[in-house]
């Protein structure tokens, strides 16, 4: 390498460093609004919030930036495809060509409405209000499109926003995917709401608050979450967050009668966080310093929460623990009952509470009525009715009121619409072949699951997924770790092995 590339190499990371700290002081925002922040002060976070996203992207879009990534270009594909110079290359120029497209101020325009909309949004929520957040997602809705008129080559509005989210995967990819998968989730859920029941009565008694936060701390530890790079506190809806890949904070909500709330949020965030935390340091303060896509990082998190912490050799080694921690409520309980009690496969109102069986099925009923929104198709004012028809359609089951319906995720009232579900989706089925991989080649995996030894399948993650961070599409990324692109196939195997062992064949 000339000392005239080196030079240059350095100062485009220089540039990246000083919008990589502007996002970061962002996050940290961010993070407090959802925890600590009181909420007078909502209107002055969201101006400094937008104030700092114009910045970033005012940096990130000089052109200082592009003449860089000019002269660099035939360095970097002279260089094997894999190394950290020629990713950093290629994933900036990506998103530098998408960022120039769009203008700082509309950018602070959108940090501004989504820090003022959330607030709205929790205070609505509990007291049943749409109408108080109507005008606001009606601007969500405006802004969104606005933000894909500067993509008129895109064929739906969405795409503009999955490109940001996971890279590679249109509407038109995606549609036909999920229709698939409903079909096939949709008869699972049939033939098991015709058997016997199982029952959850258990997990409905009183858990103390403290004593749940300890016991998932513990787990989290053991899974390999590092206190000493990030910290656990509560949110109306919990969420990861990385300031830096050696600060990566989590937050999650437990229901003292609802002990599955606590623990698998808990677990799910981790699985999240400790991606970000395995990112090889080399890559600190780039575009690289991320997770690759919504799909793969929500693979990460499900695959900790479900295929491990929902497994038989999970609670073979944990549930000794948990009748220790909590003897009243467990002390005469099998651990077959518990175990079959959180795998429970039920029609259900709320998506984050929802078994492995259905949760697809309400990402996907989301998914397609933000394509609706978008296209026009259906009016903000008609979505909370909407909703409820869909839910009835898909799961035979219908919200009392918008509590538990429109108003149900953050995610349209905290950011823009088209891009932010169908990577719950992606994510699961991407953890199952993840997972899938990772014991065919260390068969011993679930052995040492059941010993609560959860090492070995960490290392696995960290050399295969987490130390790339954003070097690798998703597609790229799974065919390096798995051997071949994205399938349905092992998703649906997991699901119908496990809960056919619990309900009968499927």
């Amino acid at each position: 390498m000339s000392n005239k590339i080196r030079s240059e190499m350095d100062e485009l990371r220089r540039r990246l460093q000083i919008v990589n700290d502007l996002n970061g002081a962002g996050a940290v925002l961010y993070w407090d609004q959802a925890t600590y922040m009181p909420s007078g002060g909502t209107a002055a976070r969201g101006r400094r919030m937008a104030t700092l996203t114009r910045l970033a992207h005012e940096r990130f879009t000089d052109p200082g930036v592009g003449k860089l990534l000019d002269a660099l270009q035939p360095y970097a594909e002279s260089l094997p495809a894999d190394s950290d110079d020629a990713a950093l290359w290629r994933v900036t120029r990506r998103q530098y060509d998408r960022a120039t497209r769009v203008p700082a101020d509309f950018m602070a325009e959108i940090t501004a409405h989504a820090s003022e909309s959330y607030d709205v949004w929790t205070h609505a929520r509990p007291a049943n209000d749409f109408a108080a957040v109507r005008p606001f997602l009606e601007k969500t809705v405006a802004l969104s499109r606005g933000y894909a008129d500067f993509f008129p080559e895109i064929d739906h509005p969405a795409d503009a926003h999955i490109a940001e989210a996971d890279y590679g995967m249109t509407v038109a990819q995606i549609r036909p995917l999920f229709a698939e998968l409903q079909d096939a989730l949709t008869a699972m859920t049939d033939v098991i709401s015709r058997r016997e029941p199982v029952d959850d009565a258990m997990l409905r008694q009183a858990y103390p608050i403290d004593a749940q936060q300890a016991f998932g701390e513990k787990v989290i530890r053991a899974y390999g979450y590092d206190f000493k790079r990030g910290r656990q506190d509560l949110s109306p809806h919990p969420f990861s967050i990385a300031l830096a890949i050696d600060d990566v904070r989590i937050t999650t909500r437990f229901k003292e009668r609802d002990f599955n709330e606590g623990l698998f949020s808990t677990l799910h965030e981790s699985g999240h966080a400790m991606y970000e935390q395995g990112i090889d340091p080399a890559l600190a303060g780039t575009p690289l310093a991320d997770g690759t896509s919504a799909g793969v990082h929500e693979s990460q998190s499900r695959l900790w929460e479900n295929m491990v912490g929902r497994s038989r050799g999970f609670w073979r080694y944990y549930y000794p623990r948990l009748q220790a921690a909590f003897p009243d409520q467990l002390g005469r309980v099998e651990e077959e009952a518990f175990y079959r009690a959180i795998n429970k496969v039920m029609r259900s109102l709320i998506r984050t509470d929802a078994d492995e069986v259905t949760y697809n099925l309400h990402v996907i009923i989301r998914f397609g009525l933000a394509m609706d929104v978008l296209e026009g198709t259906v009016s903000v004012a008609d979505l909370p009715a909407v909703w409820h028809a869909r839910y009835e359609e898909a799961l035979g089951v219908r919200a009392p009121d918008d509590r538990d319906g429109v108003l149900q995720d953050v995610h349209w009232y905290g950011g823009l619409m088209g891009g932010s579900f169908q990577g719950y989706t992606l994510g699961n089925i991407m953890g199952a072949q993840f997972f899938a991989a990772a014991v065919a080649q260390q068969p011993a995996i679930p052995e040492e699951i059941a010993r609560g030894e959860f090492g070995p399948l960490h290392e696995w993650l960290r050399a295969n997924i987490y130390r790339h961070g954003s070097k690798f599409t998703a597609d790229e990324l799974l065919e390096r770790a798995t051997g071949g692109p994205l399938q349905l196939g092992p998703y649906l195997e997991y699901l119908r092995k496990k809960f056919g062992e619990i309900y009968g064949e499927l």
